[in-house]
């Protein structure tokens, strides 16, 4: 399998500083096609939009609400970056707010790989690809994901109805799921993904409503990729010489979620907002919160992983289990002169 050199070709997280008026937010290193934003010094809902569904149309990660138009909203999306309105959730005057973004394939394509035919934008290279999809509400139905690897998260949202995001991770298996804006566990969940796991081509559906009626639905897809993205599970041990997680990168960007009870939110670190160990600067996926800093959440990232490096329940309880999500900053080594480059730790 080949290395990804340089993630920040394919994941990227910006900061930016809102004015209150059309803001064009630049420097990345690709046009992306998913830009995730969330307000940092105020409490505002962590908006998603992508090249897919297109501009201005925004879906939340902390409700169960249907997709919205929002005309003040994401309005561009720019050859390095994108462009904001003045909508308050995207860019209200001194207010401080973090982006990040996914470079998927451009323009989407049908695909016809599954029984249910879908509109994809694969980024092969990275392993994400944004699929939009209209439910059959028949158990067995399969929807083309176009990565040609076998994805290891993917992240469904009903865009026609108030319904749960839900999400199969590989490591909780195709007989259970977990919801993107709750705190509840992972429940075991016989007509979500119809118990079959993913293949390289197609994902498998059964008939609950939150993935699979009559709706139109979007679904966000990753894939493994060394040196990039990797996709697991941990179990804490309560100490602040916490778990330590190898991933084969040093990370960019790290969302973390206790499967095994309910209660406790989806944390979000990144490297931007923390620019040196420990990292304790940290959002919830599934909450309308500011920027948030806890004694008991906190993390440091390595050249090859990552450390807890608290005792917080929701990242470190003794015994229990956590899924994660994790995307590079660098590989740990690259593929130059046979990978003899080491990252280095912060």
């Amino acid at each position: 399998m080949a290395i990804i050199d340089k993630p920040n070709l394919h994941f990227e997280t910006k900061l930016y500083t809102g004015t209150g008026s059309s803001l064009a937010i630049s420097s990345l290193n690709f046009q992306p096609d998913l830009t995730w934003i969330k307000g940092r010094s105020g409490a505002t809902e962590h908006v998603l939009t992508d090249s897919v569904r297109g501009v201005t149309k925004e879906l939340s990660s902390n409700d169960t609400g249907a997709e919205e138009t929002v005309a003040q909203g994401l309005t561009a999306f720019g050859s390095d970056g994108f462009t904001v309105g003045t909508d308050g959730s995207y860019n209200t005057s001194s207010a401080t707010y973090a982006s990040w973004n996914f470079k998927a394939g451009g323009t989407a394509s049908s695909n016809t790989d599954g029984t249910i035919t879908s509109s994809v934008s694969a980024n092969t290279t990275s392993g994400m690809s944004i699929v939009s999809y209209t439910g059959n509400a028949t158990a067995g139905a399969t929807v083309g994901h176009g990565l040609g690897s076998v994805p290891k998260m993917i992240i469904v949202k009903d865009r026609d109805a108030s319904k749960n995001w839900t999400c199969y991770h590989q490591a909780m298996g195709n007989d259970r799921s977990i919801s993107l804006n709750l705190t509840n566990a992972q429940s075991v969940s016989t007509d979500h993904w119809n118990y079959t796991t993913p293949t390289s081509s197609v994902f498998s559906l059964g008939n609950y409503s939150h993935v699979n009626t009559t709706d139109d639905y979007i679904a966000y897809c990753f894939a493994e990729k060394q040196g990039y993205s990797k996709f697991g599970l941990y179990t804490g041990n309560g100490s602040t010489d916490g778990t330590f997680v190898y991933t084969g990168f040093k990370p960019a960007w790290i969302m973390v979620k206790r499967s095994s009870a309910s209660g406790d939110n989806w944390l979000m670190f990144d490297n931007k907002r923390d620019t040196y160990n420990v990292t304790e600067n940290f959002f919830e996926a599934n909450s309308s919160d500011a920027e948030k800093t806890s004694a008991s959440q906190k993390v440091d990232f390595l050249s090859n992983g990552f450390k807890m490096r608290a005792t917080g329940a929701a990242s470190n309880g003794s015994g229990s289990t956590y899924i994660y999500a994790a995307f590079a900053s660098e590989p740990f080594t690259t593929s130059t002169t046979n990978g003899s480059i080491p990252a280095t730790a912060r």
